[in-house]
């Protein structure tokens, strides 16, 4: 499956920062796959019209049942009124029961240095998985 390359819902502006979500997203099972991926495809659509949305990428890998995700926001309660809204919200409540294992993390860069790479987001996602790792 080819990634969704990276839109620009909103031009950024300029000297600013943005908050980055990236997130890897297992599901359990995958007979799960088809039905994460077509959800999935529900809040891509809403997040090119999100306010404070600066650029958001997708990858799904079906046969590794994995999904990765990222996106860069104004602000971090442009993200949260995201999350919130629907269709993302009922999306991430109804998903939650197929998931085996998700990482988020998050940070802050310039806004000229978007958008960001996937390298440097999956980076981000395994130091973060270590953290968690070490955490537990």
């Amino acid at each position: 499956m080819p990634t969704l390359p990276w839109t620009t819902p909103n031009p950024a502006q300029p000297q600013t920062r943005a908050l980055v979500m990236a997130s890897r997203l297992e599901v359990r099972s995958f007979k799960d796959v088809p039905r994460f991926f077509l959800k999935s495809l529900a809040a891509w659509k809403q997040v090119r019209t999100a306010p404070g949305a600066l650029g958001a990428s997708l990858i799904a890998q079906p046969l590794k049942r994995t999904f990765w995700t990222l996106s860069a926001w104004e602000t971090r309660e442009a993200l949260y009124t995201y999350a919130k809204t629907e269709p993302h919200y009922s999306v991430m409540t109804s998903l939650r029961p197929t998931m085996k294992d998700s990482t988020f993390t998050f940070w802050e860069v310039p806004v000229e240095q978007l958008p960001i790479r996937w390298p440097d987001a999956k980076q981000h996602l395994a130091d973060q998985a270590r953290a968690d790792a070490a955490d537990a």
